[in-house]
């Protein structure tokens, strides 16, 4: 092993799993604390080596860049719940989770908190409101119904930022990446 990965395994414990179900794709999710990266189950050791050592530091990059604090996704909430929700459907609690591979974002209206998934950090600023603006509307109604989609209309974004989202839930499914 090289001294590369020994310091990109410092960093986080690392499991790799392997699946047979997998054919091409490569992920990797901090759980608990320890770097999961998932492999097809076909991968050589070198080919197990090289993906661990580049996910890894992907993973890293994500954790030593700032993610916007709980209180800061207060504030933007308040911000965009004036701007195009009348002041409605603000949230008591919103942040940031990692546990969240299959959505963008999820609210328990009972509880009035949002939780976003940590894989929307890097995106565009207007697919991020365009999700905190889903999820608060969810607050509101929590069904998908006219009721619902008319307090996104306000919001110049929604069908675009729904489109990218799809591309971007598309590529992450079949592997592929923009680099």
């Amino acid at each position: 092993m090289s001294d590369e990965i020994s310091n990109q395994r410092n960093r986080f414990p690392v499991e790799v799993r392997r699946s047979a179900r997998r054919r091409r794709t490569v992920s990797v999710d901090l759980r608990d604390g320890v770097a999961v990266v998932s492999i097809p189950a076909t991968f050589t050791r070198r080919q197990e080596q090289q993906w661990v050592e580049r996910m890894v530091a992907k993973l890293h990059a994500k954790s030593v860049r700032p993610a916007e604090s709980e209180s800061a996704l207060t504030v933007r909430a308040a911000e965009l719940s004036t701007r195009y929700l009348a002041g409605k459907g603000l949230p008591d609690s919103i942040r940031w989770v990692t546990n969240q591979n299959s959505r963008w974002g999820s609210a328990t209206p009972v509880a009035r908190a949002i939780r976003l998934s940590h894989k929307l950090q890097g995106m565009p600023e207007w697919v991020v409101d365009y999700v905190i603006l889903h999820e608060m509307a969810h607050l509101i109604e929590p069904s998908h119904n006219s009721r619902f989609w008319a307090l996104l209309k306000a919001y110049p974004h929604t069908e675009t930022a729904k489109a990218f989202l799809q591309g971007a839930a598309f590529a992450a499914d079949h592997g592929l990446s923009g680099r």
